[in-house]
C-alpha cells in the first residue's frame, strides 16, 4: 500500500468551516477551542476532563453490559476506563444497514488510532463509538452502496417498516438483506467470506441497531472499540443531570444558540443545525415514537401535549427513558457521559459542535478537541495502473464520464497528431493576433468583427480536435470501459466513494486485511485526504 494526498480545499462540496478547522485553524479558535493536529491541544483538553469517580464506576458498568459480547481487547479497555485517569476519544454515526458509508470505518479507525497514540504519550485513552439509535429517519438508513467485478454502483435497500418517528435502532428487518449483497460481492475475491460475514449479523428480524453495533465490533475487534447505545436506559438515567440543566437554562441555551448562528453566518461559514426560537433541545420518546418538542416561553408543545418547564422535570426525574437530545446538545450529553478529550468526525459532526459550542461552555465548561477523521480514497492495482496509462489524477474522474472519457480520448490521439493540433493551435492564435492588431490600425470596425469571430474560429478548431479525440476513442472501446471503471469507484453517483460505498465491497475485494492497512496508514498529524493504492 502506498499513499498520496489531496488538500480537501481540492476536492468538491468541502466547506469553508471545515477547511479552515483543518488549515487555517486560527480563524476558528473562538469556536472550536483546541487545534487539531497539536499535540498540546490534546494535554490540555486532557487537563481539563474531571469525572466523578460514582459515575464513571455507572458508566462502566452500563458498558459493560452493552460490550458482553465484545472480544478480550475490548474488555481490557474496559477495565482500563474503569482507572479515573482514563480518557475517551469518542466518534459516532447512524445505525446504517452494513455500517452505512465507509467513513464510518474509517471514524472508528482515527479513534482507535488517536487512543493508541495518546496513551503512548502518557495520556491513557480508549476508543468509544457512539452508536446513533435514537435518529428516526429510516430512510437515511435502510440501504447501502456496493459494487461489483466492474465497479457498477448498486444500490442494496433492506425490506422494513417502521412506524413516524420511530428511532432506526429498534427497527428490524423484514426479510433476508443478505441475498442480494451475495449476488453483488459474488464475482470479488472475497465476496463469498464477505456475505458470510454480513448474514451472520444481519438475519432475518435483527434490529438495525443490533446488527450495526455487531458488525462493527466484529470489523474493530482488534482495537477493542467500546460501544455506546444511547437507548440504554442505565445511559439514560445517567445523562438525567445534564437534561435537566438544559430544561432548566433552555431560555439562555435559544438565545445563544441563535446568535452564534448569526456569528456564524456573518463569519462566511454555514449552520448545519436550523435553529429558531421555538426549537427545543429536547424530543420525547413515548409509544415507540421520537417526538420532537417546541418551546414557548415556559411550555413545550409536541403530538398534542402541553408540558410546562416543571412537568417536564418532574417527568425526566421519573422516567429518563424518555427524553432524547436534538443533535445540538446530543454531542454535550455524550462529553458529560464520557470523559472525551477527542472528538473524532466529519464535516458535518465538526459543523454541529461549532453551534454546540455555546452549550459545552456553558453545561461543561470544557470542550474535547474536534478532530477530523481520517479520509480516504481506495484505489486498486488495475486503477492506479490506469491512471498511469492516461495521465490521470484523481482531480480528473471529478467531472463526470463524459469529461473522463474526454481526457481519456485526448491521450488516445497518435502523438504526431496531436503535436499537429498544439502546433495548428498556437499558429492560429498567432495569426489571429496578428491580423487583428493590424486591423485595428486599418480599421477598427473590421478588427471588432475579428473578435467577435475569433471565438467561433477557434471553437470550429476545438471541435474538430474533440472529434478526433472520440474516433480515437471509438477505435479504442476499451477506453470507455476504462473510464467507467475508474468513475464508479472513485466518484460513483457524483459522490467521493467515502461517502457512499459501504466498506463491505473493499473488503470482498482486498480481504480483512485492508482493514489494518488503513488503520497504519493514518497520520494523525495530517489534515489532507488521503489516496491509498492496495
Amino acid at each position: 500500500m502506498h499513499c498520496t494526498c489531496i488538500r480537501h480545499t481540492d476536492l468538491p462540496h468541502t466547506t469553508r468551516l471545515f477547511a479552515d478547522l483543518g488549515y487555517h485553524f486560527d480563524r476558528v479558535r473562538s469556536i472550536y477551542h483546541y487545534a487539531p493536529f497539536d499535540p498540546e491541544s490534546f494535554v490540555a483538553a486532557a487537563r481539563e476532563v474531571q469525572m466523578d469517580a460514582a459515575h464513571r464506576a455507572r458508566l462502566v458498568e452500563a458498558l459493560a453490559e452493552q460490550n458482553r459480547n465484545s472480544g478480550p481487547v475490548a474488555q481490557n479497555n474496559l477495565d482500563r476506563l474503569s482507572q479515573p485517569e482514563t480518557l475517551a476519544v469518542v466518534t459516532g454515526q447512524q445505525v446504517g444497514l452494513y455500517t452505512g458509508p465507509v467513513y464510518t470505518i474509517y471514524k472508528a479507525l482515527t479513534a482507535a488510532r488517536m487512543a493508541a497514540d495518546l496513551t503512548r504519550r502518557g495520556l491513557p485513552a480508549v476508543p468509544v463509538f457512539w452508536l446513533a439509535t435514537e435518529d428516526h429517519d429510516l430512510g437515511e438508513v435502510n440501504h447501502a452502496w456496493v459494487f461489483d467485478s466492474a465497479n457498477h454502483p448498486i444500490r442494496l435497500e433492506a425490506a422494513a417498516r417502521a412506524e413516524p418517528n420511530q428511532p432506526v435502532g429498534g427497527v428490524r428487518l423484514d426479510g433476508n438483506a443478505c441475498e442480494a449483497l451475495r449476488g453483488a460481492l459474488a464475482a470479488l475475491p472475497f465476496g463469498a467470506e464477505i456475505a458470510d460475514l454480513a448474514q451472520k449479523y444481519y438475519p432475518q428480524g435483527a434490529t438495525f441497531g443490533a446488527g450495526f453495533q455487531a458488525l462493527l465490533a466484529r470489523l474493530l475487534e482488534p482495537h477493542g472499540v467500546l460501544m455506546l447505545d444511547p437507548l440504554s436506559p442505565a445511559i439514560r438515567r445517567l445523562a438525567a443531570p445534564l437534561m435537566a440543566r438544559a430544561i432548566q437554562a433552555a431560555p439562555e441555551f435559544s438565545a445563544a444558540l441563535l446568535a452564534r448562528g448569526k456569528e456564524l453566518e456573518s463569519g462566511g461559514y454555514h449552520v448545519q443545525v436550523h435553529f429558531e426560537e421555538r426549537t427545543s433541545l429536547f424530543f420525547l420518546l413515548q409509544n415507540g415514537r421520537r417526538t420532537p418538542l417546541r418551546r414557548s416561553s415556559d411550555s413545550y408543545t409536541g403530538n398534542g401535549a402541553s408540558l410546562t418547564t416543571a412537568q417536564l422535570l418532574a417527568r425526566l426525574e421519573t422516567s429518563p427513558e424518555d427524553f432524547s437530545p436534538n443533535a445540538l446538545l446530543r454531542p454535550v450529553v455524550q462529553d458529560f457521559l464520557l470523559p472525551t478529550v477527542v472528538y473524532i468526525g466529519g464535516p458535518a459532526e465538526l459543523a454541529y459542535l461549532a453551534q454546540a459550542e455555546v452549550l459545552y461552555r456553558r453545561l461543561l465548561g470544557r470542550m474535547p478537541v474536534a478532530h477530523p477523521r481520517a479520509c480516504f480514497t481506495v484505489l486498486d492495482a488495475r486503477s492506479e495502473k490506469l491512471m498511469r496509462r492516461y495521465g490521470l489524477s484523481v482531480a480528473d474522474t471529478l467531472h463526470g464520464l463524459a469529461a473522463l472519457e474526454q481526457k481519456i480520448a485526448d491521450t488516445l490521439i497518435p502523438g504526431p497528431l496531436q503535436r499537429t493540433f498544439l502546433e495548428a493551435n498556437d499558429q492560429i492564435e498567432s495569426a489571429l493576433a496578428a491580423t487583428e492588431a493590424q486591423l485595428a490600425a486599418f480599421d477598427p470596425t473590421l478588427a471588432a468583427a475579428l473578435t467577435k469571430s475569433r471565438q467561433k474560429i477557434k471553437y470550429q478548431f476545438s471541435k474538430i480536435r474533440d472529434k478526433t479525440g472520440r474516433e480515437s476513442l471509438r477505435r479504442v472501446e476499451r477506453a470507455r470501459s476504462d473510464a467507467a471503471y475508474l468513475l464508479h469507484l472513485i466518484y460513483p453517483e457524483k459522490t467521493l466513494q467515502e461517502r457512499l460505498y459501504s466498506v463491505l465491497p473493499f473488503l470482498a475485494r482486498h480481504g480483512m486485511g485492508l482493514l489494518e492497512q488503513l488503520h497504519d496508514s493514518i497520520h494523525l498529524d495530517c489534515p489532507d485526504h488521503q489516496v491509498v493504492v492496495v
